[in-house]
């Protein structure tokens, strides 16, 4: 049988980027074929992998970036339960390529993956939501850890994984949810009881009177870690939430309030399907994250540019059908591009 092809976004050098041909692997007895209706950007692990700053297999240039990926199930090996044909479903990515690495390996027109490495979006009205599962399921592991009920929370940025990280912190029982975040339509999309803009306002004077038992960091900024721990109480708990290659901050706070600090890596087994459900539950709304969207045959130096470095655009949808088709079956998220 001949191996078949598709189109795929492939990062063939720093700062390089092209849609080309590739070869799948066959879909063997476990595995599914997937088609690509939508996949979306990653503003950290492909921002750092664009720039050949990851220099792990995986990663060696040329390789297909994304693991953030929602299409539908069109085939399944014989030993697959035969009624996924059809389903809708989020996929992490994957390695199912014969010519190219595959650094996840999610942005791909057709994706032969493992049938467990699936996300069925059963439940959910609009299934293009299941782009948020890995950025909800990251958000949802940081409240976990942060044991938020009953407790008074305070999020630095709002970014994605920020904006979901205080929705989710609010309806798993915390009893005050503040923000800080610099940039204005982040924090007017945020829903958190109290939101400081530090570049309008004195942070200070704007949280005065409030200790909090949790400080979640989703910025990565030292200087923003700093100022957050001075409103940490006695014993309190701070969660680090995004990836850091080294940490600077002033030891003096944590010593003094003899602070726990934790790390948080990506999310635990069972997430994805906890967001999914919270999702089809309408309890998180996923859409308000998409800011923007294009197709991938728009010019995609411009759509990652973009997506790196506005601070604006929290979330670039990347649609893989036709425009028509597409919209017969779901709406076009609404978002400002």
């Amino acid at each position: 049988m001949e191996a078949k092809k598709s189109k795929a976004i492939v990062f063939s050098g720093v700062n390089q980027i092209e849609l080309r041909e590739v070869t799948l692997k066959p879909v063997s007895s476990t595995d599914v074929l997937v088609e690509t209706w939508w996949s979306s950007i990653s503003t950290g692990t492909e921002k750092m992998a664009l720039n050949g700053l990851i220099p792990s297999p995986p990663f060696i240039f040329p390789f297909i970036p994304g693991y953030e990926t929602v299409g539908r199930i069109v085939e399944a090996g014989d030993h697959v339960n035969q009624g996924l044909i059809g389903k809708f479903a989020y996929v992490a990515g994957s390695f199912g390529y014969e010519d190219v690495n595959a650094a996840f390996g999610g942005a791909s027109q057709f994706i032969v993956c493992p049938v467990e490495s699936l996300t069925v979006l059963d439940g959910i009205a609009n299934p293009q939501c299941g782009i948020a599962l890995p950025l909800g399921a990251t958000a949802l592991h940081i409240v976990d850890l942060a044991e938020v009920k009953n407790r008074k929370v305070l999020v630095l940025g709002q970014g994605a994984v920020g904006i979901l990280a205080a929705e989710l912190a609010k309806h798993m029982g915390a009893s005050l949810v503040a923000v800080t975040e610099p940039h204005q339509n982040r924090l007017d999309i945020s829903t958190a009881d109290i939101k400081v803009n530090p570049e309008k306002q004195d942070v200070s004077a704007a949280l005065a009177g409030h200790e909090f038992d949790v400080l979640i960091d989703s910025t990565g900024i030292m200087s923003a870690i700093d100022t957050g721990l001075r409103f940490v109480k006695f014993h309190g708990k701070v969660i680090f939430g995004g990836y850091y290659q080294r940490m600077n901050i002033d030891y003096s706070q944590a010593f003094n309030k003899e602070l726990s600090f934790i790390a948080a890596r990506q999310w635990a087994k069972g997430d994805l399907r906890r967001v999914r459900e919270l999702i089809a539950a309408g309890k998180i709304n996923a859409e308000k994250i998409f800011t923007h969207q294009c197709t991938v045959d728009d010019d995609l130096m411009d759509a990652y540019s973009q997506a790196f470095s506005d601070p604006d655009c929290l979330k670039m949808i990347i649609h893989w059908k036709d425009g028509d088709e597409a919209g017969e079956h779901f709406p076009i998220c609404k978002t400002g591009h």
